[in-house]
């Protein structure tokens, strides 16, 4: 178990991708991490498929310092999710502490409303490659991508080497 200790937060919001919160939850839980998932509030949120997720807490009750690296699932949520000015702050607070910040499928808006993509390299799904572009990124169409300690991925059949990349990097 190569997470044992580590904090991971991982984002809830509506219309997540289910396979993008649910797969990395269990990996890395598997790995022998704590995961916390976050919310705008403690509440259930449903995915894109009907699959619920509960958020551990509100995003108003922690502080990006209190975890090791943060996972951001894709679907429609990180649309809601950086409506939720906390949220956004939580992503930038986190990358500027240095933690691992993952961010799969539309996730990488959230790093783009932080503010911290601008000459880092990632991808995404397809259809967000010119806001990464226009926010300062080096899109490339990748499983999976590291770099400036964010790793983002695609899409779901990404999940894999997403997961693992995150694991390697925590390990």
């Amino acid at each position: 178990m190569r997470l044992n200790g580590k904090k991971i937060a991982i984002f809830v919001e509506d219309l997540f991708e289910d396979l993008e919160f649910w797969y990395p939850y269990y990996r890395l839980k598997e790995e022998g991490a704590s995961i916390t998932a976050i919310g705008p509030k403690a509440r259930s949120y449903t995915g894109k498929h009907g699959v619920p997720a509960t958020a551990d807490v509100g995003i108003d009750e922690v502080n990006a310092k209190e975890f090791d690296a943060l996972v951001i699932p894709g679907g429609y949520s990180p649309d809601k999710m950086r409506r939720t000015p906390a949220m956004v702050e939580f992503v930038k607070q986190s990358h500027l502490a240095g933690k691992l910040v993952a961010s799969i499928c539309h996730g990488p808006w959230m790093l783009a409303s932080a503010e911290i993509i601008n000459d880092t390299k990632l991808t995404s799904f397809f259809s967000i490659k010119d806001d990464m572009i226009h926010a300062g990124a080096d899109w490339v169409d990748e499983e999976a991508v590291f770099d400036n300690n964010i790793i983002t991925s695609r899409n779901p059949d990404d999940l894999p080497a997403f997961c693992q990349k995150i694991i390697v990097a925590l390990g």
